[in-house]
């Protein structure tokens, strides 16, 4: 593979006055080869000189406990992923939305962050909340609706999970903004699909991260599948020269590979800390599962395009790899399946103990001063609760 840096480009210009319009224009955007970032292949062998000169700035200097490290919080991410998932199936939740098959890249780049960084996640980085110290439990409170988040967002620097779709990316860009006047060094990451990169608010943190210099990493984890909507709805270009635009780096990263998603995200991060600005790296993977549980892939996509991408399965990459350098044996991977197991019992024992809220805790905190509206609806719902009661 070959490794490039979309910053270290110029953008070319056409030698001719005349416009490129219509399939001009869409044969010249197809014959860009886009540069991928890869360190790990999908058969499991470091890439020839990854760790070289050629390769920087985008180099994961990394143990063999590291890699250890990387390959457990993958499956245990996984494992708590398939449990939420069966738990929906049971009624025990509302909703799930599944990361199946983006473990690399969530676990890479929640792994790339210092404490004192902060997360901007969408609804689906379970990966991320998982490095970030965020109890697996807490997170399916909201999706089983007792709760409105589950964690305190400044006990991890985590925010909470935002189902509004792009909307983090702003408050994401004016917090970094708040640690530019603060004088402080360390960095912001916004998540998000390809999906939300169509929408407004988006655009607009790019914007305001270009032109206010804010120490953010936008990290898009492009799954191919806006819910039904393929990527080559989205966008003509691949995602990650969209930065050019707006004056900033972009950067295509392998989202299957663990490595390189660490090394990408560090190397972004640093930029960040360093007032070197906003970078956009699109996490280059696959959406396994459903978009939600709400959701039928099968409706609109065929069962040969997964089956290409379970080759690049981002957690037999590694264990392929571990097995073959003997970075790991058989007596880890069975110990590691128990804990799997056990993490799998303890998540399903706690959310089927999660006690009922209050029916009419919905009315609280709708307004810091209360509002007429809401209390006549409080009262219209007590009476028709009541009428239950009165009928028994």
């Amino acid at each position: 593979m070959t490794v490039e840096s979309t910053a270290a480009r110029k953008p070319r210009r056409s030698s001719g006055t005349k416009r490129a319009t219509g399939k001009t224009a869409a044969a010249a955007t197809q014959s860009a080869e886009p540069q991928l970032v890869q360190l790990l292949t999908p058969e499991g062998e470091r890439v020839a000189d990854a760790t070289s000169a050629e390769f920087a700035p985008y180099v994961a200097d990394i143990t063999a406990d590291d890699l250890r490290g990387l390959y457990r919080d993958m499956v245990l991410t996984r494992r708590f992923d398939a449990e939420a998932t069966a738990l929906q199936r049971q009624g025990e939740l509302g909703l799930w939305a599944s990361l199946l098959g983006q473990e690399a890249a969530q676990i890479g780049s929640g792994r790339a962050l210092r404490d004192d960084d902060y997360v901007f996640p969408t609804y689906r980085e379970h990966g991320v909340a998982w490095c970030r110290g965020v109890d697996p439990t807490n997170l399916l409170g909201m999706f089983r609706g007792v709760n409105h988040g589950g964690w305190d967002p400044n006990g991890n620097n985590f925010h909470l999970y935002t189902i509004v779709i792009g909307s983090q990316t702003l408050h994401a860009t004016g917090y970094a903004m708040g640690i530019t006047k603060d004088g402080a060094d360390s960095a912001v990451i916004a998540y998000f699909g390809d999906g939300a990169s169509s929408q407004g608010d988006v655009n607009e943190a790019f914007t305001f991260s270009a032109v206010y210099n804010a120490p953010v990493v936008f990290f898009c984890q492009n799954n191919q599948w806006a819910i039904s909507e393929p990527t080559e709805r989205q966008t003509r270009v691949p995602l990650y020269q969209r930065a050019s635009g707006f004056g900033f780096p972009g950067i295509r990263v392998d989202g299957n590979d663990v490595l390189a998603c660490l090394a990408v995200t560090r190397w972004a991060l640093e930029r960040a800390r360093n007032g070197e600005g906003p970078t956009l790296v699109e996490a280059f993977t696959y959406r396994m599962g459903a978009h939600t549980t709400s959701d039928d892939p099968t409706k609109y996509r065929r069962d040969e395009e997964r089956a290409a991408w379970e080759h690049k399965d981002p957690i037999e990459r590694l264990k392929t790899h571990l097995l073959a350098s003997g970075g790991a044996d058989e007596e880890f991977f069975a110990a590691l399946e128990a804990e799997s197991e056990t993490l799998g019992k303890r998540v399903r024992e706690a959310v089927r103990a999660m006690p009922d809220p209050d029916t009419m805790a919905i009315f609280e905190n709708v307004y810091a001063d209360g509002h007429a509206l809401v209390d006549e609806e409080r009262a219209q719902f007590a009476a028709y609760l009541a009428s239950f009661e009165e009928g028994n």
